[in-house]
């Protein structure tokens, strides 16, 4: 684990309810693709990029069983 990775802590969704910018925990805020970059660094902590069935690359949180640190339900922001 990168020591400079940091945690998301907030989202802003489109209109359709898509994730397209993430907040990081030193305020510092971030559009989707470049998230995805920093994730593949793992300069962010607890997600990772898939490939969906779209084709396209996406960002997930690491599964923990826990819900609530899902990106999705992240406090907006």
């Amino acid at each position: 684990m990168n020591n400079n990775s940091q945690e998301v802590v907030g989202v802003r969704k489109n209109g359709d309810g898509d994730i397209v910018e993430l907040k990081l925990e030193d305020g510092t805020v971030v559009d989707y693709k470049t998230a995805q970059q920093m994730a593949k660094n793992k300069q962010i902590k607890n997600v990772n990029v898939f490939r969906g069935r779209d084709g396209d690359e996406h960002l997930r949180s690491n599964a923990d069983g826990d819900p609530s640190n899902n990106l999705d339900n992240l406090p907006t922001f």
